[in-house]
C-alpha cells in the first residue's frame, strides 16, 4: 500500500502548487482540488500495482493528472485555461512520454510528435474559423493532449476528440447557464481517461 499512499499524497502536494500558480494568474481553484488529484492520483497507482499497463507508462498518466484537474476546474470557474500551467505542461509530459519511449519503442515518441500536430493543428484551425467556439488556451491544450492520445495510439486520437466534443456539449445541456462552453474539460478528462484506461499502443 505504500506506493498508492505515496502517489496520493504527492497528489495533494502537487495540487498546493498548481494552485498557487493559478492564483497568481487570476484564476484560483478551491481547495478541493488537492483532494481531487490525490484521489485521481491513487486511481493511477491502483491501474499499474493491477498490471494494466507496463511500468515505463506510469509517469505519462500521473503528470497528466497533476495538471489536468486544476486546468479543468480553472476552465470550468472561469473559462480560461491560464498559460502558467498550460505551456509548462509540454516539457513535463513530452519527458513522461520520452519515459515510456525508452521503455516501450521509439513509436511512441513519434506518434505523440505528430499527435500533438494533427491534434492541435485541427484545433488551431478550428480556432481561426470560428474564435467563438474554441479559444486560445483549447488550441495551446490540445497540442499537449495530442501527444498524450497518440501515445496511447492512433485510435485514441480521434475517441479522445469525439469524447470530449459529447463531454462539452452535456456541459453545454446540464451544466449552468453562460455564454460560452468551457471545451478544455472535456477535452482532459477523455485523454485521462484513455492514457489511464486504454493504456499505451504498441511501441
Amino acid at each position: 500500500m505504500f506506493m498508492p499512499i505515496a502517489f496520493a499524497v504527492a497528489g495533494a502536494g502537487s495540487a498546493l502548487a498548481t494552485r498557487a500558480c493559478l492564483r497568481r494568474a487570476g484564476a484560483p481553484v478551491t481547495v478541493w482540488t488537492a483532494a481531487l488529484t490525490a484521489a485521481l492520483l491513487l486511481a493511477v497507482s491502483l491501474r499499474h500495482q493491477d498490471g494494466a499497463w507496463p511500468s515505463w507508462w506510469l509517469a505519462v498518466p500521473a503528470v497528466l493528472t497533476v495538471f489536468a484537474v486544476p486546468l479543468a476546474l480553472a476552465d470550468l470557474k472561469y473559462r480560461r485555461l491560464p498559460d502558467v500551467l498550460t505551456l509548462p505542461a509540454y516539457p513535463a509530459l513530452a519527458a513522461a512520454i520520452t519515459v515510456a519511449a525508452a521503455g516501450g519503442g521509439a513509436a511512441i515518441a513519434g506518434r505523440a510528435v505528430l499527435g500533438a500536430l494533427v491534434f492541435g493543428g485541427a484545433h488551431a484551425l478550428v480556432h481561426a474559423l470560428s474564435p467563438c467556439s474554441l479559444g486560445a488556451g483549447d488550441v495551446k491544450l490540445a497540442g499537449s493532449l495530442g501527444a498524450v492520445l497518440a501515445a496511447t495510439g492512433w485510435p485514441s486520437v480521434v475517441l479522445g476528440a469525439v469524447a470530449a466534443a459529447l463531454l462539452s456539449v452535456a456541459l453545454a445541456v446540464g451544466g449552468p447557464r453562460h455564454p460560452t462552453v468551457p471545451h478544455g474539460p472535456g477535452l482532459l478528462v477523455a485523454a485521462w481517461a484513455l492514457a489511464v484506461f486504454a493504456g499505451p499502443g504498441p511501441g
